[in-house]
């Protein structure tokens, strides 16, 4: 294990690494509040695969909110498994149900999501009899999508003598009666978040609805690696890749629309660096971990703070450098966002319009006449365009604490 984790450049535990391994080898319940992006995944996979066994049989089960996830987590276990076959199998829907049912035959962990797991189970297709680790990953993204109800029922049929884990990024009240209710003396973890101001820059613009797309287009074409222009609507993300594309910029959609076999495709691809922009819905916020994403865009502002932590969570990982940044455009987006600014921990800092990013002293990606774009962009805000001064002033909000937390 040691040697795997060195040939992916892991060498120094994260701080929910420390806490959590040791507890599960012991045999400990765990609850943890852990930000995106903390090496949570590892602290549970490493030990179970530590302790499994191929000849085990099935022996892990670990619940997920969205397929993106299980193609994800269900990775994460297989290329640190290397050399003890283990049975892995993703389940979840949008592909072939009898396919799935016929690899649980040879499964020692189960990385599913919910509703096609239950449907295996109606199926008789397995049983959850012999289940020793159980997982509850994102539990907070579970209670979001509908999920809790169908975690409780797949719950119930666990055997009585089982080690459970529930991560969540935030811990409701509704999280802690789903604790009460099935983990048994556990180790308490609550980290606070990692994500500081020298990592993660997070600014936002008031743009209008005309000029917004042009103000994006200047924006990437500036100095960054791969990056994810989120949006709200799935119209939306094929419209403005499409519009992107047509300005020079490799940009490609993700959405809910498309089929599993696309959207792994395009993920993969993203992930490969084959394009450098995607753009996508919140179906991408909890699914995707890939350190090189440099930027994350706004494009329409999340209703809700909650989503928008989740997106900005996609930036700023591993201890790299990243930043957020968000067009306000619209009324409806000035109210949604402007309760981001109330609720939000973290500082958020205005751009005007006529602004852009410093440069890095490296060039920009190639792209056909940004800087022409851009005067566009300035003019049509009756602004001149100009580059920002050291110690230029900005309007600075700092977010008040949750209640919740």
């Amino acid at each position: 294990m040691v040697e795997l984790l060195e040939a992916q450049g892991i060498t120094v535990a994260t701080p929910v690494q420390e806490q959590i391994i040791p507890a599960i080898t012991k045999g400990q319940d765990v609850l943890a509040q852990s930000e995106t992006g903390s090496g949570k995944t590892l602290s549970f996979a490493i030990p179970i695969i530590e302790q499994l066994q191929r000849r085990d049989g099935l022996r892990a089960l670990v619940l997920v909110p969205t397929r993106e996830l299980a193609v994800q987590v269900s990775g994460e276990f297989i290329k640190y498994s290397v050399g003890k076959h283990l049975g892995i199998v993703p389940v979840y829907g949008g592909v072939s149900i009898n396919n799935q049912a016929s690899k649980l035959r040879q499964a020692n962990i189960i990385v599913a999501t919910p509703g096609r797991l239950i449907d295996l189970l109606n199926r008789n297709a397995l049983k959850l009899d012999s289940i020793k680790y159980f997982v509850c990953d994102e539990a907070d993204r579970m209670l979001d999508m509908g999920f809790i109800k169908d975690v409780e029922r797949i719950a119930s049929r666990l055997p009585r003598e089982h080690q459970t884990m529930l991560f969540s990024a935030t811990v409701s009240e509704e999280i802690e009666r789903l604790a009460s209710r099935y983990l048994h003396n556990p180790k308490n973890v609550r980290l606070e978040s990692t994500v500081k101001p020298i990592f993660l820059r997070q600014t936002y613009y008031h743009t209008s609805p005309e000029t917004k797309l042009d103000l994006l287009a200047d924006l990437l074409g500036r100095e960054r690696n791969l990056a994810i222009v989120f949006c709200n609507r799935k119209h939306i993300t094929v419209k403005v890749s499409k519009k992107l594309a047509a300005m020079g910029t490799q940009a490609r959609a993700l959405n809910g629309n498309m089929s599993q076999s696309q959207r792994e495709k395009v993920t993969e691809d993203f992930r490969r660096g084959k394009f450098t922009v995607l753009v996508a819905t919140d179906v991408a916020a909890r699914g995707l971990h890939i350190d090189d994403v440099s930027h994350v865009y706004n494009y329409e502002i999340p209703k809700d703070v909650d989503s928008y932590t989740h997106r900005v969570g996609r930036t700023a990982r591993a201890g790299q450098k990243g930043e957020a940044i968000s067009l306000v455009a619209t009324a409806e987006e000035k109210k949604f966002f402007k309760q981001i600014l109330f609720r939000y921990r973290g500082e958020i800092t205005l751009r005007e319009s006529g602004e852009v990013p410093e440069r890095s002293t490296r060039p920009a990606p190639a792209r056909p006449a940004a800087d022409q774009v851009h005067a566009q962009v300035a003019a049509r805000s009756n602004k001149k365009p100009h580059r920002p001064e050291h110690g230029s002033q900005k309007t600075r909000w700092h977010g008040r604490r949750r209640e919740r937390y």
